[in-house]
């Protein structure tokens, strides 16, 4: 039996997306890219932002969860919908196109994005956006146990950025900055760039911003787990958010940083127990709304589509899922 058959259906479409196509989703790369397309970034700069796949592509993944939870609770199952999908890509069909005709072509992308570019151009950091050009970190192909898969893309990733010039990388997603920081430096033996992720780039100079949220507002924070437990950025989203005037951090007593309880988004667990991780969300939604916060605050594309499932699974209308990056974006002076 090859090994590749011991992988669940719905990550193994996944991580064949990222092989073939260059993106979890397996679409046009040049979609991805379309949020930048008035922002005049360079290409070649020594300094990139690199985007990924889960703000790129957000609403097409919200779209993609939602239609294997429902074929989950179908006769079908998702398990089997999934390998299906699978097959049919074997024998040639467009698996990924059928899929994005039956769940539509999701929402206007990039609002995350083009926030977190206004305030590094407002901190004054001089950068690029690879666009259609940018790889994939290719981190799920590591989630899914597909070893030697991840060290060949790993060196190609590498070997690309190099042949860039690249010196520094600012990520967003904690998955991929994770990934590109510390999975590829100890696959490759090291790297020749160095990594960080925005929300330590605004702490660090948080003192050249003068924030102020347009009103008074009681927010809690949810921490990623990619982004609190193997980033170790705790303290940092935390720092932001006291120093916006209006904003008042409202917290779980228990169930933060560190052991703060995981949304249940991540490493493609979403695409193989859509059941057990819409209970997850809800669980952890339902932590967070006894803060008593109006606004619930994360940085991870895959924790904002899991907290607004859970409010929308208990019907919570007066309350909304923000990226600490919009959260800063509105509190700035223009």
């Amino acid at each position: 039996m090859d090994k590749k058959d011991l992988v669940p259906p719905g990550l193994s479409y996944l991580a064949d997306n990222v092989r073939l196509k260059g993106n979890i989703l397996g679409v046009s790369k040049q979609d991805g890219a379309t949020w930048a397309k008035r922002l005049n970034l360079p290409k070649k700069k020594e300094t990139i932002f690199f985007a990924g796949c889960g703000y790129q592509f957000g609403s097409k993944l919200e779209s993609l969860m939602g239609l294997i939870r429902k074929m989950d609770k179908s006769a079908i199952g998702a398990e089997r919908a999934m390998g299906l999908a699978g097959f049919q890509r074997k024998i040639g069909l467009d698996a990924g196109g059928v899929l994005l005709k039956v769940m539509g072509e999701g929402g206007e992308e990039g609002s995350v994005l083009t926030d977190t570019v206004k305030i590094l151009r407002k901190l004054g950091i001089d950068f690029g956006y690879l666009a259609e050009e940018e790889p994939c970190c290719g981190g799920i192909l590591h989630y899914a146990g597909l070893r030697n898969e991840f060290v060949e893309h790993a060196r190609r990733v590498d070997a690309e950025l190099k042949s860039k010039g690249i010196k520094q990388i600012i990520g967003i997603v904690p998955s991929c900055t994770y990934t590109l920081k510390k999975l590829m430096a100890e696959t490759n033996g090291g790297v020749d760039f160095k990594v960080k992720h925005f929300c330590e780039i605004v702490a660090e100079k948080l003192q050249s911003l003068k924030l102020r949220f347009p009103q008074k507002v009681k927010v809690t924070y949810h921490d990623p787990c990619q982004l609190g437990r193997y980033l170790g950025l705790v303290d940092e989203p935390r720092k932001i958010l006291k120093a916006i005037e209006n904003v008042e951090l409202v917290e779980t007593k228990w169930t933060k940083a560190e052991y703060a309880t995981c949304c249940g988004g991540g490493g493609g667990f979403e695409a193989v127990f859509p059941e057990m991780s819409e209970m997850l969300a809800v669980n952890r939604t339902k932590e967070l709304l006894e803060t008593g916060a109006h606004i619930i605050v994360t940085h991870c594309p895959g924790c904002i589509m899991q907290l607004e499932t859970g409010l929308k699974a208990l019907k919570t209308e007066n309350v909304e899922v923000l990226d600490l990056a919009q959260v800063v974006a509105m509190s700035m002076e223009s």
